[in-house]
């Protein structure tokens, strides 16, 4: 019996296919599990495919795009951070130079929107090929998965001219998310990429990539040249009664940059108030919310809290990391946070 051809291999004509390059990182997208029913405790096996391995076990890419598979990784998402960061886009530089039409970076979720976030701010301004990031939330073995479908979408989000100038995506669940704006809300469904405040910039579908919206707040266009690490900053944790202690301990431990995760609409304890105005390193104040502004009051002006707009706690300790590599003047960082 002949096998039904895709829709994506009778719409794209060997000669007509992008360039895509995919740099594999590990994640769920890569993991394999005992069987097809196992999607919560896969990792215990540790089986996480490179990317040449992953795009032969989804053959399906291949009809949608020309894919190059590039190894950088392949651990949980979990294992990466700034260091990694660091040494991926420098590989992203390197890539976008060889003239690819886009590029596709596969990455487990725990960390994904940071990473996006990290490479949007660091990407010269959106002159490079659109990078798109993808994941899964069941791993390549399940009977369910969603890593196939991810994986061609991203490659054809990753090559439309609608990409360009955007910086950096995320395509997950046949949507298409601004990495600045998008964060995963949910541990396991697959729509559990969203971008709360705004929604998708637009779909995936089978007949076509459909553009609905433009972010305005733009790729950055942060210098890294010499760099060989990102100034610390931690994250400070805001809940009823808390105190100074975590504030103390994150300046014991040399952080250069704080980010509060304040009450909603935002702000803290009075004592984490009163530690947060002593401490002599900037900082950031966004909300647990999970959606809306942070503004500036009377008290944050007080306490010298820096307003993160709409980010989250992890997406503002990206852009403090960053902003630190330029100032540490509080009026400049704020303009920083105003302008990404």
């Amino acid at each position: 019996m002949r096998r039904p051809r895709l829709i994506a291999e009778r719409s794209v004509n060997q000669s007509d296919k992008k360039r895509i390059a995919f740099i594999g990182t590990g994640g769920t997208i890569a993991s394999l599990g005992e069987g097809p029913f196992d999607i919560q405790d896969y990792g215990r096996h540790g089986t996480v495919m490179e990317a040449a391995a992953l795009l032969a076990r989804w053959p399906e890419a291949a009809g949608v795009a020309a894919v190059e598979p590039i190894a950088f990784r392949a651990v949980p998402s979990t294992a990466i951070g700034p260091a990694d960061w660091l040494e991926l886009r420098r590989l992203v530089d390197a890539v976008a130079a060889r003239g690819v039409d886009g590029i596709v970076i596969g990455h487990g979720t725990a960390t994904l929107e940071e990473t996006a976030y990290f490479l949007h701010l660091t990407a010269q301004g959106g002159k490079q090929p659109p990078v798109a990031l993808v994941g899964a939330q069941r791993p390549s073995s399940a009977l369910s998965s969603d890593a196939g479908m991810n994986l061609a979408n991203a490659c054809r989000v990753a090559g439309d001219p609608g990409a360009r100038g955007l910086g950096v995506l995320v395509a997950m669940n046949d949507e298409i998310h601004a990495a600045r704006e998008v964060t995963k809300t949910h541990t396991a469904r697959l729509q559990a990429f969203q971008s709360p405040d705004f929604g998708a910039l637009g779909l995936a579908e089978a007949d076509a990539v459909h553009w609905y919206r433009r972010p305005l707040r733009p790729p950055g266009n942060f210098d890294l040249s010499g760099l060989a690490a990102l100034p610390r900053v931690d994250i400070v944790p805001c809940y009823a009664g808390a105190d100074g202690v975590a504030v103390e301990a994150f300046l014991r431990a040399g952080a250069e940059g704080l980010v509060l995760d304040g009450f909603a609409p935002s702000g803290g304890t009075p004592a984490l108030m009163e530690a947060l105005r002593d401490a002599p390193v900037p900082v950031a104040a966004t909300t647990r919310a999970g959606g809306g502004r942070v503004v500036e009051t009377t008290r944050s002006r007080a306490a010298g809290l820096i307003p993160a707009d709409n980010l989250n706690a992890a997406k503002a300790r990206v852009l403090l990391m960053l902003g630190l590599t330029r100032t540490r003047d509080r009026a400049e960082l704020r303009a920083l946070f105003d302008a990404y």
